[in-house]
Parts: C-alpha cells; sequence; structure tokens
C-alpha cells in the first residue's frame, strides 16, 4: 500500500546515475539564474520587496522539488499570483500576507490528505482560461506605473481606483523611463529569433539577458531611472531572520478569504503546471502529494519573510527542456538562487525597476491564451458566457468572486444541458394488446405506457409531470420503462414516489420495469421498493403488460392473456 506522503525524490534516486546529474546540474543552474529575474519582478509586481521573492524562489522551490508529487516542477512566486499578494498588500499589510500564506499552506495541505487532488480537474476550461487571461490583464496594468515612470505613491488594487490613478498621473511620464522600459519590452519579445541566429545566446534565458542589458544600458548612460537600490536599498548580502509574522489572533479571521484564493489558485496553477510536464517528459505525477508540498512550500516560505508560491509553468518547462528528468535540478536551481543572493547581492541595486516592468509584462502577454478569444465562435454560448464573465469579473473586480461565478454558471449549465437529456417518452403498446380490453368504452387506453432516458435527478424530475397531463387520458395503470434510465436522485426518486402517491388516489397503479443497478440500489434502500410492491417491479416491459393484465383481468388467469403478451 502506497503511503499517505511519498515525496517523487524517493522514487528517481533508486537507480540515479551520474550522467542523469550532470543534466540535472546543468538545468537547474539554468532554470536558477531564469528565476532570479522574475522572482524580484514578481515581488516588486505583488508590492513586496525583491529579497522576499527571491527567497519564496529559494525556500519554496526547495521544498516544492524535494517534497512534490512531480519528478520535474519547479515552485516559486508566479505572475499568476501578483494582483492578489498587491491586493492583500494594500489592504492588509504584508505581515497579513505572510499569515494568509501560512493559512494557504494549512489548506493546501488538508487538500493533500484529504486526497482532493483529483478535483481539482473538474474545474472547467472555460473558467481556467477566463481568470488565466484576466490575471494577465490585472498584471500588465499593473505594471504601467514603473514602465512609464509615474509618480503615484500608492497604486490601488481595486480597478476602477487603479485607472482614476493612473490617469491622473499621466502628466508625471518619465521619457529615460519609458524609453528604456520600451527598449527592453522589444529586447525580450525578439529574443527568441535573435537567439536563433546567435547560437551563443540559446544558452542564456531571455529574462535574465534583458536584466544584464537593461541594467548595463542604465548603468553606461547614466539613466535617471528609479532602481532597485534606489526604492528598496538593494538585497541583503545574508540570510534573512527566521520567524513567525507578527499576528493577532483576530488577525485570522479577515485573512480566511485571502488564504482560500491563495490555496485554490496555488492548486490549480501547480496541478496544471504538473500536467503540462507530463506530457513532456512521459510521465505521471501524483496530484495529492504535490498539494502536500505546496502546502509546507507556504508554510515554511514566510517565515523566510517570503509569501505565496506555487508550481511555475514557465520555469518547469525550461527545466524540462535543459534535461532536467529528476527533482534533484529542482533542489539545484534552489542552491544556485542561494549562492547568487550570498554572493552577488549587491549588485542588484544597480537593476532598473523599468527593466523588471518589462519582464513583468512579457509575462502577462505570454501568459493570456488570446486566441481563444478569436475561436469563442467554434464555442457553444454557455462556454462564451462562462469564460467571458470568469474573465469580466477576474479583471474588474476580484479572483475569487471569478472563479465562484464561474463554477456557479458552468454547473448551471450543466445542470440545464442534463435535463435537456432527461426524456419521458410515451410508448406504444403492441398492436394485440390496443385490440383488447385494454382500452377504454370512450377509446381511451387503460394501461398507459412511458420510457425515461437519461438521469433523473432534481434539474429534471418536472418531466414527471407530463404523466399526470389531464390530456394523457385516465388510464388504471402506468408503466413505466427505466432501462435507459442510467441515475437517479434523492430528489427524482421523491419525484416518483409523488407520482405514485397521486396516481394512487387516481385509482392507477404504477409498475416499473427494467430498473438499472443504481436506481434500484436507491429504490431499495429507501424502501420505495417495498411500498410499490414486489410484484409490481418486473424485468422488461412484456412482463409489465402481463402484470397489467392480470390487475385487470384477475379473474381471466393467465391462460387468458394475449398471445403477443
Amino acid at each position: 500500500m502506497k503511503l499517505i506522503f511519498h515525496p517523487k525524490l524517493l522514487d528517481c534516486l533508486p537507480g540515479y546515475s551520474r550522467s542523469q546529474f550532470g543534466k540535472d546540474v546543468a538545468a537547474g543552474i539554468t532554470v536558477g539564474v531564469l528565476a532570479l529575474p522574475l522572482a524580484m519582478a514578481f515581488a516588486i509586481a505583488s508590492g513586496a520587496s525583491p529579497s522576499a521573492g527571491i527567497w519564496t524562489a529559494i525556500v519554496a522551490g526547495f521544498i516544492v522539488s524535494a517534497f512534490g508529487g512531480s519528478r520535474v516542477q519547479i515552485g516559486g512566486p508566479t505572475g499568476a499570483f501578483i494582483p492578489i499578494v498587491y491586493g492583500i498588500v494594500a489592504m492588509h499589510g504584508y505581515a497579513n500576507l505572510m499569515g494568509a500564506t501560512m493559512l494557504a499552506g494549512v489548506f493546501l495541505l488538508a487538500m493533500g490528505l484529504a486526497r482532493m487532488g483529483q478535483l481539482i480537474r473538474f474545474i472547467p476550461v472555460a473558467v481556467v482560461i477566463g481568470f488565466t487571461n484576466g490575471i494577465a490583464i490585472v498584471i500588465f496594468l499593473a505594471q504601467l506605473k514603473d514602465f512609464f515612470g509615474l509618480r503615484i505613491d500608492n497604486l490601488p488594487a481595486e480597478f476602477f481606483a487603479r485607472i482614476k490613478t493612473l490617469a491622473g498621473a499621466a502628466h508625471t511620464l518619465d521619457l529615460p523611463t519609458l524609453a528604456l522600459a520600451s527598449a527592453c519590452l522589444l529586447f525580450l519579445l525578439f529574443y527568441n529569433r535573435l537567439a536563433e541566429r546567435v547560437k551563443p545566446l540559446r544558452r542564456v534565458p531571455g529574462p535574465l539577458a534583458v536584466l544584464i542589458v537593461g541594467t548595463l544600458a542604465a548603468f553606461a548612460f547614466d539613466l535617471p531611472v528609479e532602481t532597485i537600490g534606489s526604492r528598496f536599498n538593494g538585497i541583503p548580502q545574508q540570510l534573512p531572520a527566521i520567524g513567525l509574522p507578527s499576528l493577532s489572533i483576530h488577525d485570522f479571521g479577515k485573512l480566511i478569504s485571502p488564504a482560500i484564493t491563495i490555496a485554490l489558485l496555488g492548486a490549480i496553477e501547480s496541478l496544471l503546471s504538473a500536467r503540462v510536464a507530463d506530457s513532456q517528459i512521459d510521465d505521471r505525477h501524483d496530484p495529492n502529494q504535490e498539494l502536500l508540498a505546496q502546502g509546507l512550500a507556504n508554510l515554511a516560505a514566510p517565515l523566510f519573510g517570503g509569501f505565496a508560491a506555487t508550481g511555475a509553468i514557465a520555469r518547469t518547462t525550461t527545466n524540462v527542456r535543459t534535461g532536467g528528468r529528476t527533482p534533484v535540478a529542482g533542489i539545484i536551481h534552489a542552491v544556485v538562487l542561494l549562492a547568487i543572493v550570498l554572493v552577488a547581492a549587491p549588485l542588484a541595486a544597480y537593476v532598473p525597476l523599468a527593466t523588471l516592468s518589462a519582464i513583468v509584462m512579457v509575462v502577462a502577454i505570454n501568459m493570456g491564451e488570446w486566441h481563444e478569444f478569436l475561436e469563442l465562435r467554434r464555442f457553444s454560448y454557455n462556454y462564451r458566457i462562462v469564460l467571458l464573465a470568469t474573465f469580466f469579473v477576474t479583471v474588474v473586480f476580484d479572483l475569487t468572486i471569478a472563479v465562484e461565478l464561474g463554477m456557479v454558471l458552468a454547473c448551471l449549465f450543466f445542470i440545464y444541458r442534463m435535463s435537456e437529456l432527461t426524456r419521458i417518452e410515451r410508448l406504444p403498446l403492441p398492436q394485440a394488446s390496443s385490440e383488447t380490453r385494454f382500452i377504454h368504452a370512450d377509446g381511451s387506453m387503460r394501461v398507459a405506457a412511458w420510457q425515461l432516458f437519461g438521469s433523473l435527478f432534481f434539474g429534471a424530475v418536472n418531466k414527471l409531470e407530463e404523466l399526470l397531463d389531464p390530456r394523457e387520458g385516465h388510464p388504471e395503470i402506468v408503466i413505466l420503462d427505466m432501462s435507459r434510465l442510467i441515475q437517479l436522485d434523492t430528489t427524482g426518486l421523491e419525484g416518483l414516489e409523488n407520482l405514485r402517491d397521486k396516481l394512487e388516489k387516481r385509482g392507477c397503479t404504477l409498475l416499473l420495469c427494467g430498473l438499472n443497478a443504481q436506481p434500484a440500489s436507491l429504490m431499495r434502500r429507501s424502501g420505495y421498493l417495498d411500498l410499490l410492491g414486489e410484484a409490481n417491479i418486473l424485468t422488461d416491459l412484456d412482463n409489465a403488460l402481463e402484470r397489467a393484465w392480470i390487475l385487470l383481468f384477475p379473474a381471466s388467469g393467465d391462460a387468458c392473456l394475449p398471445a403477443t403478451l
């Protein structure tokens, strides 16, 4: 039996070779170098210090690799968290952000222990695309301040207030900052094409290249632009003070909602990243173990001054492409980041914020699945409504509300669709039956047979009312052929009970035939079959018609049954 806590690293160590170690080292160094500018950029965009982003990448990256359920997952701060983290910092402060992160870690641990990893896959793709594109827009808007060098002390987290503040500060645009940021943005957008022509550049990640070039340009031309040193006084060249964030008991009440948001997004993004990696290395990750590792990472990162972390798709993909195939590569990536902090931290003071804003803007552009908007016409109205509603609410209001709204809409549309697939159709009786005494003097049928298709659940139970329609006549016996009814819920069962009661008041007997396993099990456990009578539960329609004949003409006996029955 597999243990609940079983990191993927344990499966990779047996038979681990020297050649694979060399590949993991190369991949770990590459990803570590790539993670440096991203960690700083994401932290600054989130309203935190660049050192907080680096220590998040170090601590969370090590834990996700050492204890995760994927062979190649790389953990750390990601662009998707920017609007969430920024909003929490703006409303509650950084100390409360660390508290919310730790609380999210507890939620993620609980999800992993409860084996809820598979449930995350039930989130509809329209909801995922909607909030991913929405987050990309929010991230892009948040970078306009540093990209244009606008003089804004505090950029509001709320959408309309943010737009108003940006528009009001438009006259403070700084031309040197805009020029540097624009050059870095264009350089990064076309870097891959340049790297195809210049072979040495293929080994240098684009974000690192633009970080170096942008910093050298600002230093060489003595550009009057804001840097990490001017805003944050650089990055400390030492280990951070380890300890719990200073929080009071009453703070946790207001942190529950932000913590749920962090946990939900962290779970979704990490498992999506792991699934993408699975397709690249032909492996299968353990989603529950991955949630446990994400929980541990979010519990530990705030102890070192960090914040929310999850699996990073871009860094994970880079790890795979550069030869990483075991969690050792992710561990080395964390060690590389640690070495950079302890050795080269003073150099970070010269990094322009305009360059980092350009890096984050490109991340926002690349993370959005913009082609999905162009292809919406190919999909149903339900899909369009769910995607666009989730996108709009993510941009204008809040990610949590957006996901909740998207899920509710998706569920409602699913219920409607399932109810449309549920049908109740009148069955014609055999010709010989129509010529017998199954007919009233007025020509109406004494026996009516119906067949149920699909699922009889709370969204479709109203369709049973059709059987009580006066226009369908007043039969003495109603037969329900349930051979094509695959599912029944308690509301559907209650509908059948009400149907039986109403028919009984009319002096009509209800017969059931062709029960499948799930409906029969629910009816048996509820006592409905006992109430109906075992004799009125038949195997098929022919037997039900024979039972109807006996009920209508008990004195005639079986010998008098029509031959076709």
